[in-house]
């Protein structure tokens, strides 16, 4: 089992910036993939960004070129830099996480999610 803890959502103003983290723990594989996932009212939940252990990202277009994930290997911890936020981007930002064995993904696990509201 793979527990998730994220952090860092909260108010912003238009143009701001915010840095999402999450923190895994328990039985992390050495091959993952880490990101968030997010929810708007009214709307289905959609990708925002992920990473995989080696290093392939993948971002919703339309977060290109404002947010950036990282990882720290050591801390099983992924961040999520946010920067030039608009109003679009608030919404409930959910950590993903999912094993991989043998390029398959398994065990997808979810943060309890953290809330991100940008103000115009």
């Amino acid at each position: 089992q793979v527990q998730l803890v994220e952090s860092g959502g909260g108010f912003a103003q238009l143009g701001g910036s915010l840095r999402l983290s999450c923190v895994a723990s328990g039985n992390i594989f050495s091959a993952n993939t880490m990101g968030w996932y997010r929810q708007a009212p009214g709307k289905q939940r959609e990708l925002v960004a992920t990473m995989s252990t080696g290093g392939l990202t993948n971002y919703a277009d339309s977060v290109k070129g404002r947010f950036t994930i990282s990882r720290d290997g050591a801390k099983n911890t992924a961040y999520l830099q946010m920067n030039t936020l608009k109003p679009e981007d608030t919404a409930v930002y959910y950590c993903k996480y999912s094993g991989q064995f043998l390029g398959r993904d398994l065990n997808n696990y979810w943060g309890q999610g953290t809330q991100v509201t940008v103000a115009s």
